[in-house]
């Protein structure tokens, strides 16, 4: 003790209050947990994508082919630049390999722009829209069928929709849970469903789609135009050499002139067919699996067309080509938000009470306390499951207030008391009941009256008197009771 006074060392004693709204468990450490960096959507994605810079890029798993697309590329132009552009240039022109380097330039961007951007990937359904539709499937499906069988995968649903007066079938995947719109497809490899999928290309590691359709038919093209220009001026730096030292001097003096034009030339004719093959669909504005499906083909019907064709070749080209580039529908570089709390309805008939206490506010800390204490009240007092439940109907005492009111007037953020708890309506009834000290000496029971009352169960004017006195709870005792009780409730509250 200070001089001073009794207070000083009394600071270091004091207790925190027990706060019955807290949602931490008492038992968590002290420590403070360390907050986890929000995840951006492409750490999670569903598909079987690869993804770099933080999302920037995204390609197939399959990147292998891709790999060797860039090889063969590299290497045949870099051989090309280093062992025939010096002596074209001399002998011919310097705009060689200033042409050369232009070709290669606009190769390399258009490839990379394709394997590197998202082809037009269509979201996935959330677990949310997913049940809501195929609650609308369930529902039409037993309408249809008069009702409902389960236990097998039903067959593909579709949808009909009317485009330009031709009726166009939207199938459903079970993979992605949504309708699939006009023209998308579901890739096998990618595990993404991609709208306007033209086809699963392994030479730039991506899918075909919407999104990068251009630059693939700008990158095949520009890439035939490239291989015929190489292979053209190595055919002709040979030809040069051979006129002043003859042919296979000529091949011993520039041996990489030799596998460049082994390169191009195996090269040239399925690298030209594809561009060609390519030009004929943009011109009909179809897609490559649309044209190997034939879905727009004479043979299925004389009414058959395609629905998306502008009629003319040049418009078709244009909005290919030319047409507003739409933006990436799956937002790869998003943060995810977090989740919210889905309400839980109550398991078996059960109400928890943590559960209803973070689900809602409806009970405050008064009546939480007041709960408390009439459960333990209750608790502590042994009942006769034996004997025959006596009603208020029966023994009415007058200036009694009754147990069974308040009871039924909880609300459902309140915990409640036990089912198979008979109403208690009077001393005599209880008396009858509960058996006394006389009766049983090797037990110490509280009759009604000895016990505390529940809160607003008795008037205020209502004096409380019995012969065992002795046995009656203190208010010291009473408090430190409804301190472990609310205690007690936290850490239930909190499993």
């Amino acid at each position: 003790m200070t001089p001073g006074g009794g207070s000083g060392p009394m600071k270091d004693c004091e207790y925190s209050q027990i706060s019955t709204h807290s949602s931490s468990s008492p038992m968590e450490s002290p420590h403070k947990k360390k907050k986890s960096s929000p995840k951006r959507k492409w750490e999670v994605f569903p598909g079987r994508n690869k993804f770099f810079c933080n999302g920037r890029i995204m390609m197939a798993r399959q990147t292998g082919v891709f790999y060797l697309t860039l090889v063969l590329i590299l290497v045949t132009s870099g051989l090309f630049f280093a062992f025939d552009c010096p002596y074209l240039s001399e002998k011919i022109t310097p705009a060689i390999p200033a042409i050369g380097g232009i070709l290669f330039f606009f190769v390399m961007g258009t490839l990379l722009r394709t394997s590197f951007s998202d082809p037009g990937v269509l979201p996935r359904a959330t677990p949310d829209e997913a049940a809501d539709l195929e609650r609308q499937i369930g529902n039409t499906e037993d309408i249809a069928n008069g009702s409902s069988s389960g236990g097998y995968r039903p067959p593909p649903r579709t949808k009909e929709v009317i485009i330009n007066g031709q009726t166009v079938k939207l199938k459903y995947c079970f993979t992605c849970k949504i309708f699939r719109p006009p023209r998308a497809s579901h890739c096998s490899l990618c595990d993404n469903c991609v709208e306007r999928f033209d086809h699963h290309c392994p030479w730039v590691g991506n899918c075909v789609g919407k999104r990068n359709y251009r630059f693939f038919y700008m990158f095949i093209l520009s890439l035939s135009f490239l291989t015929v220009f190489i292979f053209a001026f190595v055919i002709t730096h040979v030809i040069l050499r051979s006129q002043q030292t003859g042919f296979l001097n000529a091949l011993k003096d520039s041996p990489a002139s030799v596998l460049e034009a082994v390169v191009c030339f195996f090269s040239v004719w399925s690298i030209v067919g594809l561009s060609g093959f390519h030009t004929y669909l943009i011109s009909s504005n179809q897609t490559t699996n649309e044209d190997i499906k034939g879905s727009w083909s004479n043979k299925r019907g004389k009414e058959n067309y395609n629905p998306y064709s502008y009629g003319n070749i040049f418009t078709n080209c244009c909005a290919a080509l030319c047409g507003p580039l739409s933006p990436s529908l799956i937002d790869r570089r998003g943060f995810i938000q977090p989740d919210t709390p889905q309400l839980a309805g109550p398991s078996n008939g059960i109400t928890m009470y943590g559960a209803t206490q973070s689900q809602s506010n409806m009970c405050d800390q008064d009546q939480c306390i007041q709960s408390t204490k009439f459960v333990l009240q209750a608790a502590a007092t042994p009942l006769l499951q034996s004997e025959p439940s006596i009603t208020s109907e029966e023994l009415p005492l007058p200036g009694k207030t009754t147990i069974s009111g308040p009871c039924a007037t909880l609300t459902l953020g309140q915990p409640t008391p036990p089912s198979s708890m008979p109403n208690l309506t009077s001393d005599t009834g209880l008396t009858d009941m509960i058996p006394l000290k006389e009766e049983h000496e090797g037990h110490q029971f509280l009759t009604p009256e000895e016990g505390p009352s529940p809160p607003g169960m008795l008037p205020s004017g209502s004096p409380i008197t019995h012969s065992h006195t002795m046995h009656v709870l203190s208010l010291a005792s009473q408090d430190s009771l409804h301190e472990d009780s609310v205690r007690g409730l936290v850490k239930l509250s909190s499993v």
